[in-house]
């Protein structure tokens, strides 16, 4: 075997980078582990504040040395296998910035019945359009509004630099579009300092682009009300000045003093003696000495200059022997700048009561938004002292800046122009005119964002900030002073609710899912194939080794559908040995010695390997391209299977054969057991002439579900329909036609559905009801009509956690929201997946086969397969059997047509190269032939992908039950018209191009 050494070497190489990789997932799990032991209480009930706090205090903390380098809690969550939601519980969040409300600021709020009606109408279109808000509103503006140009509403003082009563509608069109544009880039931004400042580990946030749309994930939250009010709330953008830390250095110098004394009192508590006095003193000396000589490695924020008087303050307080946890972790001369792993400690300093009673009434002590990173790596944070008005008031707040921009200072350097109205422009010149040589804190949230030093009045509103930022963060402050300028609140278009319980159950069912799946394979493989189903079975755990090791390096998410897609791998991955045992078999019944037949078996199977694979892939890399949420990890680890599965199974395989038959001919190594030695050989069955009966088989089938989904209809998840959908969990169980019933009355006979979800004491209630209001009111509004209507129908009290439950009582331990415009958005995309997908096959099949026969025939099957399990889904509704349509069935849609292809490919593969060996031969007797010589690899690749994905229909739970059922039925029927549609249809169409030809 040729280059076996660089397998050999990559494999290695790939091991060793999952093993690294790998190594943070356990560590962190073992962290984990320590905090839920942390907070769980004698009677077994978690407190997952507690256990949130316990990970806090490590977060920047040192939890794992390996060859030498030593990784931070928050480094090893940044490098481990991240969980998605489905697998832990928390929290998915979609939030749209509304451009009604942008376009509403812009023109100044003008209320014109032209204007608000455009408005108006564009909201109503949105719901079915797949077009931009912006273009929507400009079209129904001059339907309504044939004879008035734009420039009528939006020449507005705040927009004179821009526009004029004589723009023209194209520039404004641009301007309003590129304001929507930074509306979104500011709420990104405000919304990711919140989600980072809220506590939770492995935040995910991200702009889903041309959308208008971000997306959030929160793992492990357990306060759903809290999140979106933080993600709701309106940004809150001060000016406030700062106050010199010698203004304070009295305050600071008694809070020293109660902290040491404290301190001193805890150890001798803790020792017994007063010998803690000396000791504790040893080490703020220490301390004093470690602060003299970082002195010099500092540098000011922002052309701060150093103070002299400051200066003399601090080395009074250094010197003294009452340095405080407070204090003695400064970095800086020139301001209260800590190591970020000290903020946490002091965050709990400052809270006290008793601390912040020293400062005056009339502070606030706010952080810096983000730190400063020394040579050495060090991460710094300053704390502003800042003085506020009476109230509490700010100097100045955001609604008085009409723009901010990136812009370039004198020297060439980032800076920002920022402008205000005439009423701010007067405030602002008095504030800088008494604040000459001060600093004034640009503040949002409570945070501090830059803190410029004023050097002269500006009498006109207008400001160039200055300071050492990058682009980026330039563009950062730029937004960050225009969210107070146009008002554009989010709403939360799409949510769902992931209680841990929920999690917990699904993670079990994932790996019970992997582990008896992967269980049944190894031994039936072995059992089948002998040594070469042994090796086969190493090749495959690699793969599902490798898998997860490239999953963590690539810092994507497992979900319960990636477990799927992992399921499926371990089927689907066994396929390209099958091939090439199959191939090994053949050669040596032709009566090819044992390495003769080894090579001719690997270099016949290779081509249909790389078919099957690319195909396969092509439909991950569209799923993944067009589609949301947790059909993108499907696609994801579908995708990275496929790569790992070609690599271990072409290639590692083929080293181990290789070293297995060193000894030649002689080599004890085989390929089948005494069952299996002469199954499935030796088939000649007549496949082509039974090609009619199965077009009318298929044909009536297909005609039953058309008339079942157009009668009776499908079953339809929330993200095809629009809706809200709950998980209820009782204590016993609870019968749900009644419930049904009772909530119809509470509900206004909305559309809503009552059905058991995994087990006869939880249930899953849809409805419909305000399905087109998506505020957080509408959403309280229905959850509370299903409790109230839940607790009369059945006489059970709601509380609100799992754990409080009791023996009459029920929880909502999950939720989700979709809106009709985003489901609306899902339907489209899900749409496109799939016509995209069959494109994209006919495109390949044709270029590798040079035939539109085969192209055509294996579309035509493809067809046949979706219509085939849409129809089992109708009629499995009609017999009481009731599987949801929704976003994970779509991926299980194009995994059928991915498998499905794999298998057609494998027969044209083969049909290619009898074409070329029996030219005497007719079409019917080549096809026939083809596939009787391909059977035997059908049937075991058939049989290992049923038996897996059977184990995932029982084990996989709920959320996965019609996903595994499609995925049962299309693989089946998969293989079938592999066999009696594609084929036949390939031969049907090169016969009628045949008669052409002679007629």
């Amino acid at each position: 075997m040729k280059n076996k050494g660089f397998i050999v070497f990559m494999t290695a190489i790939v091991t060793l980078l999952c093993i690294y990789y790998l190594s943070f997932t356990f560590v962190s799990n073992g962290i984990k582990d320590d905090a839920t032991a942390y907070a769980t209480n004698a009677e077994g009930n978690i407190d997952y504040s507690k256990r949130q706090s316990f990970l806090d205090s490590v977060y920047n903390v040192p939890v794992y040395s390996l060859l030498g380098v030593e990784f931070t809690y928050k480094e090893v969550q940044d490098m481990e296998l991240n969980l998605g939601l489905d697998l832990q519980g928390g929290m998915h969040v979609t939030l749209e910035v509304s451009p009604v409300d942008i376009i509403k600021g812009l023109s100044g709020n003008n209320g014109d019945e032209a204007l608000i009606n455009a408005l108006e109408t564009a909201k109503e279109r949105q719901k079915t359009s797949q077009g931009s808000f912006v273009d929507l509103f400009y079209q129904a503006f001059k339907e309504q509004n044939p004879d008035k140009k734009l420039s009528e509403f939006f020449a507005t003082s705040a927009n004179r630099d821009r526009i004029s009563f004589q723009t023209e509608d194209s520039e404004v069109l641009r301007i309003i579009r590129s304001e929507v544009d930074d509306a979104i880039d500011r709420s990104f931004e405000i919304l990711r300092t919140r989600i980072d400042r809220f506590g939770t580990s492995q935040p995910n946030i991200q702009k889903l682009e041309n959308t208008g749309r971000i997306q959030i994930e929160l793992p492990g939250v357990d306060n759903p009300e809290r999140v979106k009010k933080l993600l709701q709330g309106v940004a809150k953008l001060e000016f406030l000045q700062v106050i010199e830390i010698n203004e304070v250095s009295e305050a600071l110098s008694e809070a020293n003093e109660i902290l040491v004394a404290e301190q001193k009192a805890n150890q001798k508590n803790e020792l017994g003696s007063d010998d803690s006095t000396e000791t504790y003193q040893e080490e703020s000396g220490n301390l004093a000495d470690l602060l003299q000589d970082e002195e010099t490695d500092t540098t000011a924020t922002e052309g701060q200059e150093a103070d002299t008087t400051t200066n003399a303050n601090l080395d009074s307080l250094e010197n003294s022997q009452n340095v405080s946890p407070l204090f003695s972790l400064i970095k800086s001369q020139y301001g209260l700048v800590y190591e970020i792993t000290d903020t946490s400690k002091i965050n709990d300093i400052i809270q006290r009561e008793d601390i912040q009673a020293l400062f005056p009434r009339n502070t606030r002590l706010l952080w810096d938004v983000k730190p400063r990173k020394l040579d050495d790596g060090t991460e710094l944070l300053e704390l502003y002292v800042v003085r506020t008005q009476r109230g509490n008031q700010a100097l100045l707040t955001g609604e008085v800046v009409n723009d901010a921009r990136q812009t370039f200072d004198q020297g060439g350097q980032p800076a920002v122009d920022m402008s205000m109205d005439p009423t701010g422009a007067r405030k602002w010149a008095k504030i800088t005119r008494e604040n000459i040589n001060n600093r004034i804190a640009i503040v949002l949230d409570n945070y501090v964002y830059s803190a410029p030093r004023v050097n002269q009045e500006i009498p006109n509103g207008k400001s160039i900030i200055e300071g050492n930022f990058t682009m980026e963060e330039a563009k950062d402050l730029a937004n960050i002073l225009k969210a107070g300028s146009l008002p554009a609140p989010t709403r939360i278009v799409e949510e769902a609710i992931i209680g841990p319980t929920l999690g917990k159950e699904a993670r079990a069912q994932g790996i019970i899912s992997i582990v008896a799946g992967l269980g049944m394979v190894l031994i039936f493989m072995v059992a089948y194939y002998s040594k070469g189903g042994l090796i086969a079975n190493i090749a495959l755990v690699f793969n599902i080794f490798f898998i997860l090791g490239i999953l963590a390096q690539l810092n994507a998410a497992l979900t319960l559908p990636g477990i799927a897609g992992i399921v499926l791998t371990i089927g689907m991955s066994i396929d390209a040995n099958v091939l090439i045992f199959e191939r090994i078999r053949e050669e040596m019944r032709a009566g090819s010695p044992l390495l003769k037949a080894i090579s001719s078996g690997y270099s016949k199977a290779y081509s249909s390997i790389v078919d099957a694979n690319v195909t396969t892939f092509l439909t991950g890399a569209i799923l993944y391209w067009l589609g949301q949420g947790p059909v993108k990890g499907f696609a994801i680890t579908l995708m990275i299977g496929i790569a790992c599965s070609f690599f271990s199974a072409v290639f590692i395989t083929r080293v181990i054969v290789s070293w297995m038959s060193k000894k030649g001919d002689q080599s004890k190594i085989s390929f089948a057991t005494p069952f299996s030695k002469n199954l499935l050989n030796d088939i000649n069955f007549n496949f082509m002439s039974k090609r009619k009966m199965a077009y009318i088989g298929s044909g009536i089938v297909i005609t039953i579900g058309i008339i079942l989904m157009v009668t009776k209809g499908l079953t339809l998840g929330v993200d095809f329909t629009g809706g809200r959908s709950y998980i209820v969990r009782f204590a016993e169980q609870v019968e749900t036609t009644s419930l049904k019933v009772a909530l119809n009355g509470k509900l206004e006979d909305a559309g809503t559905e009552v059905k058991t979800y995994g087990a006869n004491n939880i249930l899953k209630v849809t409805t419909s009801y305000l399905v087109n209001e998506e505020s957080t009111e509408a959403d309280n509004t229905v959850k509370t009509k299903i409790v109230d209507g839940i607790a009369e129908a059945t006489g059970m009290s709601y509380v609100e956690t799992e754990s409080a439950m009791g023996d009459n009582d029920f929880t909502i331990s999950g939720s989700s929201k979709v809106g009709a415009t985003i489901a609306d958005d899902i339907r489209n995309s899900s749409q496109e997946s799939v016509i995209f997908a069959l494109i994209a096959i006919f495109i390949y099949i044709l270029i590798r086969f040079r035939r539109w026969q085969f192209g055509l025939g294996a579309v035509v099957a493809l067809f046949h397969d979706t219509l085939f399990v849409l129809s089992a889904f109708a009629i499995a509704k009609l017999l009481g059997f009731s599987f949801e349509i929704d976003q994970v069935f779509i991926a299980a849609i194009l995994t059928v047509i991915g498998y499905s292809i794999n298998d057609t490919v494998v027969v044209f593969d083969r049909i290619r190269e009898t074409l070329g060996i029996k030219s005497k031969a007719t079409n019917e007797e080549t096809f026939n032939t083809a596939i009787n010589n391909t059977i035997s690899r059908t049937v075991m690749t058939s049989l290992t992908t049923l038996l897996v994905i059977l184990i995932l229909f029982i084990f996989g739970g709920e959320v996965l039950r019609g996903f595994s059922f499609a995925l049962l039925v299309g693989i089946l029927v998969g293989t079938y018209s592999s066999i009696f549609i594609a084929t036949p249809v390939v031969l049907d169409l090169a016969k009628r191009k045949k008669k052409a030809v002679e007629a």
